[in-house]
């Protein structure tokens, strides 16, 4: 019996913590969906913009032909768990990331600059103020399947 109340218990309190400060689909003000941005002041975000070490991750850099691996960016994005491309264009990408227990939303976008070949890359939770480095671990598991299919350097 005490177990099962300490079960409860810690589902209630990690719900409250992730789910606490919520935040909120991507804002409408970028409904344009072609800048990549920092991330906000909560540690449930990475994002290649940020300044700050916390937040702060290496962009990516496509190799070869900027078209056709672009598309395969977005074709290993789409393979990744629970995860949903909803806008993809020539040089964006956004996908939807549903966290396996509770079914949290967290946004990947990516921001391809055609010109440098580097892609921009945020990663962040909308609800909750910590992600226990889940945003972080995502984009370091992109990153490694990219270079592994020689799409980035």
């Amino acid at each position: 019996m005490k177990r099962s109340v300490w079960i409860c218990w810690l589902a209630v309190t990690l719900s409250a913590l992730t789910y606490g400060c919520s935040g909120s689909e991507l804002k409408k003000a970028n409904e344009s969906f072609e800048n990549v941005t920092g991330c906000p002041d909560r540690p449930n975000c990475v994002s290649s913009e940020a300044q700050d070490s916390r937040h702060a991750i290496a962009p990516f850099r496509i190799k070869g032909d900027i078209t056709v691996n672009w598309d395969a960016v977005r074709d290993v994005v789409s393979s990744l768990p629970r995860t949903k491309v909803v806008k993809a264009t020539d040089r964006y990408l956004h996908a939807e990331c549903k966290s396996r227990f509770f079914g949290f939303i967290d946004d990947l976008e990516l921001q391809l600059n055609p010109d440098t070949g580097n892609i921009a890359i945020r990663s962040a939770s909308r609800a909750g103020y910590f992600d226990l480095g889940v945003n972080r671990r995502r984009v370091e598991t992109l990153r490694r399947r990219l270079t592994q299919d020689r799409i980035i350097n």
